[in-house]
């Protein structure tokens, strides 16, 4: 496959299709190394054309949640606690910086959106 910058849904669309073919690819293999060059492209497509935009953190989590069939307990995995999680979401405690990092990393939900108050 000829690689270059995904500017139109067409041609996200058919590396979306391609990498789907070549996910499981053995490592090392050409199929691999072109699945590992598609993820790069299909991740700047999609940070840049499926933006977030959340009025505050919790609807940023909760709607990245939705996106990924995450469930609490899912959370809590991410964060440490169930009942963090819980707290989180009734606004009894705060995203410390540890979690915004966390949420960043795992999510991939913007720093910008994490940081804002709510």
């Amino acid at each position: 496959m000829k690689f270059k910058i995904l500017k139109t849904k067409k041609d996200y669309r058919i590396a979306l299709e391609r990498f789907e073919e070549i996910f499981q690819a053995k490592p090392g293999s050409p199929e691999s190394d072109e699945a590992d060059i598609l993820s790069l492209l299909i991740k700047e497509y999609e940070e840049k054309h499926y933006v977030i935009k959340a009025h505050n953190p919790l609807e940023a989590i909760k709607y990245r949640m939705e996106q990924q069939g995450l469930t609490n307990s899912d959370l809590a995995g991410i964060l440490g606690f169930k009942s963090r999680v819980t707290d989180i979401f009734n606004k009894h405690r705060k995203l410390n910086l540890t979690m915004v990092r966390k949420l960043h990393t795992q999510l991939n939900i913007p720093l910008e959106t994490l940081v804002k108050e709510y």
